[in-house]
């Protein structure tokens, strides 16, 4: 089967208005067309000595040098092929306290993503003190509190620079510098931030950060740790020299080399598609806050990636939007964790304390390069008698009308 084959769209295949990147992106032909001979033809060993593997050799370390110039990285050497942002996360934080075993304590926020909180809170058993740093209504990182938690007994910081609901940005060079000063380990989840927002780490304190390949357009199952020349660094995986002995086992060389690529794009689309998205982004929320009362923007606005919205809108709940939101053909996602079968709205949702009535119909939108205006137009005009229909059925709707707005939620950013 030929590569024109894998790219062109089946003839059953559902069209739909896709606005969920933040949880994947759409694998770019580019990246699927530089993938394919390594699929097919160039399937050596790239630790082998022969000539099959070091055509693959050679590749993996232009692919390396691509994602050094996405990220901003001083030398290639410092990039290291995982198979996800998820592993390298973990490779950061967990090779931190071996590294530094006299350190007993963890810095985090408690917005981060599951693949940090949910190893924290397994060190935290462990007996590691973790300070979980809070954040206000806009999403905004506590810094006072996280001042207040750094001394010469914390390892490692672990911050998301973008949170994947909200897209609210972090002053990650700042917090970078102050874990310097006591001597931790800086590690930043920047899987929200690469290929949507500029990244230069050698001009900053970072020691390690994690991103993934399939949130900007190259295929899943590979990731890569940024790693500062003379970090302490103790791996995790272990069995092999590949990777400079940093990650053991063969490296994924196609979905590597397609992250190359997909990074290329990125870094050359950035300064034209930051603007772009970012009016794009503005004209779908001011719509839909023209078109549908009770509903504010969450997270702060000042301070996101462009490609990111998450809105509000009172009195529904997120999973049947999401539903009815389908069946018209578009793909977006909620703040609300009632999709995994729980009634709880999402803990960012929860850390910000954004009422109750409006955390369960939370709304987030995610832009691409290939997302359009059209898109935008048909969300316009299909959003707004979707959220009708589910208040006409909300109890909560009933209430609001009958007993006055007095306890609606009103933005500290309003």
């Amino acid at each position: 089967m030929t590569v024109e084959a894998f790219i062109r769209k089946p003839d059953t295949a559902i069209e739909m208005v896709y606005l969920d990147n933040n949880a994947t992106t759409k694998l770019d032909p580019k990246v699927l067309e530089a993938m394919w001979p390594f699929l097919a033809d160039y399937y050596g060993n790239p630790s082998s000595i022969h000539q099959l593997g070091a055509k693959v050799g050679h590749a993996l370390e232009a692919a390396r040098e691509k994602v050094q110039t996405l990220i901003g990285a001083e030398y290639s050497t410092e990039v290291v092929f995982t198979s996800c942002a998820t592993e390298a996360t973990s490779t950061a934080i967990l090779s931190a306290v071996e590294a530094m075993p006299e350190r007993r304590e963890i810095i985090t926020s408690v917005v981060e993503h599951p693949a940090t909180l949910q190893l924290c809170q397994h060190l935290e058993r462990k007996g590691y003190k973790v300070h979980w740093i809070g954040v206000d209504r806009k999403g905004r990182l506590d810094v006072e509190a996280y001042r207040r938690a750094l001394s010469e007994q914390v390892a490692i910081v672990s911050i998301m620079w973008a949170n994947n609901e909200t897209g609210t940005l972090f002053p990650i060079e700042m917090l970078a510098k102050l874990a310097k000063e006591v001597g931790a380990q800086f590690h930043v989840d920047a899987v929200q931030v690469a290929g949507k927002y500029p990244i230069n780490v050698q001009n900053t304190d970072i020691d390690m950060l994690s991103i993934s390949g399939h949130k900007f357009h190259a295929p899943k199952g590979v990731g890569a740790l940024y790693l500062r020349r003379g970090t302490r660094f103790r791996p995790l995986l272990r069995g092999g020299h590949q990777e400079r002995g940093r990650r053991a086992g063969t490296e994924n060389a196609a979905s590597i080399i397609g992250m190359g690529v997909a990074a290329e794009l990125a870094y050359q689309a950035l300064p034209q598609e930051m603007t772009r998205l970012a009016m794009l982004r503005d004209r779908l929320e001011q719509g839909i806050l023209a078109r549908i009362p009770s509903t504010f923007v969450t997270g702060n606005p000042q301070q996101r990636v462009p490609n990111t919205s998450n809105i509000a809108i009172e009195y529904i709940e997120g999973e049947a939007l999401l539903l009815m939101l389908n069946q018209v053909g578009i793909a977006a996602s909620s703040g609300s964790a009632c999709t995994s079968g729980s009634l709880e709205p999402s803990h960012v949702m929860k850390a910000m304390q954004i009422p109750f009535t409006a955390a369960h119909g939370t709304l987030r939108f995610s832009l691409s390069r290939f997302s359009t205006d059209d898109d935008v137009d048909y969300v316009l005009a299909q959003l707004p008698p979707i959220v009708e229909r589910l208040r006409m059925l909300s109890p909560y709707w009933d209430n609001a009308n009958n007993c006055g707005s007095a306890e609606m939620f009103t933005p500290a950013y309003a």
